[in-house]
């Protein structure tokens, strides 16, 4: 058993033996191509389990918890190394991913890491988000890749018209998401923010102490050009 890993064990009881085996198998594909191309800061390496894994399966677990039923797709935008797609691929088999980012060398992490998982539910690709060949998505998830009122412009017909979008935040996001409803015409109502830090009770880290999951319903709204340009 992989001590680390076993977070994810504790906090997600359900897992198959396939999946803690792919959960178990993350600590040493990462230690071997961040070496090789630094996807994750090498202070973060030795908090993998809880910073990045953990982190990125954080949204399986909010309040609304129909964001990966069998036969979805998922758009991971800016996966990087691979989260939070990877992780989340792992926990649901039965989701189709397209982990998507502009930095060709985090792709070849991705697609390594995913070939050695023998993960068939994820697609890398290398591409900008604004330019990603039409496909629309259940799902689009992104880990802070930028603000708000810049990222969702990039999504305009990437979404299914049930869509959601879910993003991995820090912060106090209320100025953030202000700007986000008035640029892009979303109202507030639209927009709702989970706190992860009493999500896993017991854990011996303050990392998720300021982090936040923002999702953002009724995709009406959502891929409206911005109200202005500024």
């Amino acid at each position: 058993m992989n001590m680390e890993a076993a977070v994810i064990n504790h906090y997600f009881p359900q897992l198959d033996r396939t999946a803690r085996s792919r959960f178990a198998m993350l600590g040493d594909l990462y230690a071997y191509w961040n070496q090789k191309i630094n996807v994750i800061s090498r202070k973060d390496m030795e908090h993998l389990y809880i910073r990045h894994v953990l982190h990125s399966l954080s949204l399986s677990r909010t309040p609304s918890r129909q964001s990966f039923l069998p036969g979805m797709t998922v758009l991971d935008a800016g996966t990087g190394g691979g989260f939070p797609g990877i992780p989340l691929a792992i926990l649901h088999p039965n989701v189709e991913f397209v982990l998507c980012d502009s930095i060709a060398k985090k792709i070849k992490v991705v697609s390594e890491i995913t070939r050695e998982l023998g993960l068939s539910n994820v697609t890398p690709l290398v591409s900008r988000l604004e330019t990603l060949p039409g496909h629309a998505y259940n799902v689009i998830v992104s880990r802070a890749v930028t603000r708000l009122e810049t990222f969702i412009p990039w999504t305009r017909d990437k979404l299914m018209d049930n869509g959601k979008m879910l993003f991995l935040k820090g912060g106090d996001l209320k100025e953030e998401i202000g700007e986000a409803s008035r640029k892009c015409g979303i109202p507030l109502s639209c927009f709702s923010v989970t706190d992860l830090k009493d999500l896993f009770p017991g854990l011996e880290d303050d990392f998720f102490e300021t982090k936040k999951i923002c999702e953002i319903k009724q995709t009406s709204y959502l891929c409206a050009p911005p109200l202005e340009s500024s």
